[in-house]
């Protein structure tokens, strides 16, 4: 039998996968069922926070995310070669009829118990 932790993280694994399918989709009605309506909200865009779901959702109108894996490489300023993949995730807007970043976001692993960048890690 299951236990109340595994039931509760199964279903917010659920919650998770139904909003990046409704994101994929780009369908704003599936996306407004996983928002409780008193959600307050701390946007990219103005005011400082948005409260209640028909305001969260104003925000999904115009948006769209992207994300990679990059390869930096090159040359130091001391001369040692560097190289290694970074992940971004962007959030784009619609802004006067241009898609125009408004967060971004950039990042390697880490190491949880030396508290270090995994910089060696290949996609």
């Amino acid at each position: 039998m299951a236990t109340q932790h595994a039931v509760d993280e199964a279903e917010i694994r659920q919650r998770i996968d139904q909003l990046v399918q409704a994101i994929r989709a780009m369908d704003l009605e599936g996306v407004k069922p996983i928002y409780a309506p008193g959600i307050v909200s701390f946007d990219i865009v103005p005011p400082l926070q948005h409260v209640g779901a028909e305001a969260k959702w104003k925000n999904w109108a115009d948006v769209a995310f992207g994300h990679s894996l990059n390869r930096i490489s090159g040359t130091l300023k001391n001369g040692n070669r560097t190289g290694y993949w970074v992940r971004w995730t962007g959030c784009f807007q619609k802004i006067d009829g241009h898609w125009l970043i408004v967060h971004d976001q950039v990042s390697v692993p880490l190491d949880t118990e030396s508290g270090k960048a995994m910089r060696n890690l290949e996609p």
